[in-house]
């Protein structure tokens, strides 16, 4: 059995310990068949699949993806891991420390932009509930927004004919909104209807999951990696792998790249046409808001590392996150889940990497959605 293979029937035996581990799986059906007809495997067996495997590949994006398998696997199998190592060994990015210095900043600029009477929390809180989406506009809304950033999307990049995708309300999730990629070019996109979304959310969210985010990706890598070029080790999705990195990065910086002014402004349009409420001064609140958007890791952080409880971490959330606690608690749940525990770096160091990298530049945007980039591509690129 080739490379590729060995590490697709890998991913799925190791997605057979933990629910959620293998976001998608679109490749050769005997290999899932083989995967899910045979005894689950001991880690033991998983970790010596990719130690083995790691020896006959050269370096390269392949070998980075088993580097990672090979870090969960050995965490399943108990080897003892700081939770760093486990980070950095799954994703080729070590967390960095606490921004407390950034995050004050960026409590005095939201400050300036919501004054009144209470604490920031309150007053933002109150700013938020103003801007929040009623669950019955939820998925209409959203389904017009996703058109228009369809639209901006294609002259960036080629999207493939046929592409298509479903959108759902769920609830009771660790996470907002989640992409099922469901291969044939086709999506299925749900939002957790427990956690209130504003109507700039609802922009954001488009542009996350769907256009030009993990749906674009998903369909045009499929297209032209698998499709087209026979690169089967591109149809399985793995949470613990550096894939995941660059995904996330793509995901989190992909509105800034197709929505100019006039693209907002046509999105802010929807968004009125349908009675929702949008603040002028959203832009600013968002942009302020960026450096807290890491403080889901420092928790994962405080709890895995340093033994703090769940509810000092929803503590340090709420003073610097500016979470409610309802939120905080809703983060910790997700830093604590299996799934995800160590998958939170993915956000903010993505973002940071894919921004830098970019520059806002469509034609370095367009190269990530369309080829096998390295992490260390990237953050070499960035220093």
């Amino acid at each position: 059995m080739d490379a590729a293979r060995r590490y697709l029937l890998l991913g799925l035996r190791l997605g057979r310990h933990v629910d959620g581990l293998v976001d998608a799986y679109y490749g050769p059906s005997e290999l899932r068949e083989q995967a899910d007809s045979e005894p689950v495997l001991e880690p033991t067996a998983l970790v010596e699949e990719a130690d083995d495997l790691l020896g006959r590949l050269d370096d390269g994006w392949l070998r980075d993806q088993v580097r990672g398998l090979r870090t969960y696997a050995g965490v399943l199998a108990g080897e003892a891991l700081s939770y760093s190592d486990e980070v950095d060994g799954c994703y080729g990015v070590r967390p960095g420390p606490p921004e407390e210095d950034a995050y004050a900043a960026a409590h005095e600029r939201l400050d300036e932009l919501l004054p009144g009477e209470g604490s920031l929390v309150e007053r933002r809180e109150a700013w938020r509930k103003s801007q929040l989406v009623p669950r019955e506009k939820l998925i209409p809304v959203l389904a017009d927004v996703v058109a228009e950033l369809r639209a901006r999307t294609s002259p960036v990049v080629a999207l493939p004919e046929g592409e298509d995708l479903a959108l759902e309300e769920v609830q009771d999730e660790p996470w907002w909104a989640f992409n099922y990629y469901l291969g044939d070019l086709r999506s299925r996109v749900v939002v957790n209807v427990d956690v209130p979304t504003t109507s700039d959310n609802l922009i954001e969210l488009a542009a996350h999951e769907v256009y030009p985010g993990h749906h674009t990706e998903h369909a045009v890598k499929e297209q032209l990696l698998i499709r087209d070029r026979g690169l089967v080790e591109e149809a399985i999705q793995l949470v613990p792998t550096p894939q995941a990195i660059l995904s996330e990065g793509i995901a989190e910086t992909g509105r800034d790249v197709v929505l100019d002014e006039e693209g907002e402004a046509a999105a802010v349009a929807i968004l009125r046409r349908h009675g929702l409420e949008y603040d002028e001064r959203t832009p600013a609140v968002r942009e302020a808001s960026r450096a807290l958007r890491r403080i889901g890791l420092d928790a994962a952080l405080l709890i895995h590392e340093q033994g703090a409880s769940a509810e000092e971490a929803e503590a340090y959330l709420q003073r610097w996150s500016l979470s409610t606690p309802e939120q905080a608690k809703q983060n910790v749940r997700f830093v604590t889940d299996p799934t995800w525990r160590a998958y939170v770096i993915t956000y903010s160091a993505g973002g940071d990497l894919v921004r830098a990298y970019t520059a806002g530049d469509p034609a370095r945007f367009r190269r990530l959605l369309t080829e096998q980039v390295r992490v260390g591509e990237l953050a070499a690129a960035v220093r």
